[in-house]
């Protein structure tokens, strides 16, 4: 597929003739729902650059349970997929099409020649690279000293839609958390005991937003 100029607003601050260097020899792949875009174990080849969709990058441990470690939106890049690319190394994780995924695709030796060549892209790089490394301390940094209850309720409110209703099992809020399905469903059993929402099956729907808001910004302490 032939790429626009107009699909690269993440690139527009480079110079034209970088850009017009990236265009000739990236390519625009369509990936659908579903489709796990690279795994542990897997070399990195490519930088991607999301032009629509979501990318989930999920980390899965020993014992079998899963994380999510953070999402790639449109207009946004793969951190892991770069420091792969800079370090010459495999995976350790894995990245699936959430939704259907439009990708623009640079080859590692493209990447490669533009770090070691580009100021422009090189700052663009890192810049994104910092900011996302940023993000993912701070998911470590709740994973480490947040109670899962705390962060259970700031998903839901995060997840709600308009309606008030989450479309999520109690696995993928496990997965979310990076807990297990048993403790996700303990806490919300004692979320619907307190009033705050009502189970259904494969969905669940918020009646107290402003308990769980509050329950979420309490402190450890203060919620124990």
């Amino acid at each position: 597929m032939t790429i626009h100029d107009h699909q690269l607003p993440f690139l527009q601050r480079l110079p034209e003739e970088l850009k017009a260097h990236i265009i000739r020899h990236a390519r625009l792949q369509h990936v659908k729902a579903g489709t796990e875009v690279f795994g542990p174990g897997n070399p990195a080849e490519n930088l991607y650059l999301l032009v629509s969709g979501t990318l989930r990058v999920q980390k899965l441990a020993e014992t079998g349970r899963e994380m999510v470690l953070y999402r790639v939106h449109a207009g946004e890049s793969c951190i892991l997929t770069t420091a792969c690319l800079l370090a010459h190394e495999d995976y350790a994780a894995s990245g699936l099409a959430e939704t259907d995924l439009d990708v623009v695709v640079i080859p590692q030796a493209v990447f490669d020649d533009l770090v070691s060549t580009s100021d422009a892209f090189r700052n663009l790089i890192f810049k994104a690279y910092s900011h996302r490394i940023t993000d993912l301390l701070t998911v470590i940094e709740e994973v480490a000293f947040r109670r899962v209850d705390l962060r259970l309720a700031a998903k839901l409110l995060e997840m709600a839609d308009q309606s008030d209703d989450v479309n999520a099992t109690h696995q993928d809020l496990a997965i979310e958390l990076g807990t297990a399905r048993e403790v996700i469903s303990r806490q919300l059993q004692e979320f619907q005991r307190r009033g705050w929402l009502s189970l259904g099956r494969g969905t669940l729907t918020l009646i107290d937003r402003a308990a769980l808001d509050r329950f979420a910004h309490s402190s450890d302490h203060a919620a124990a």
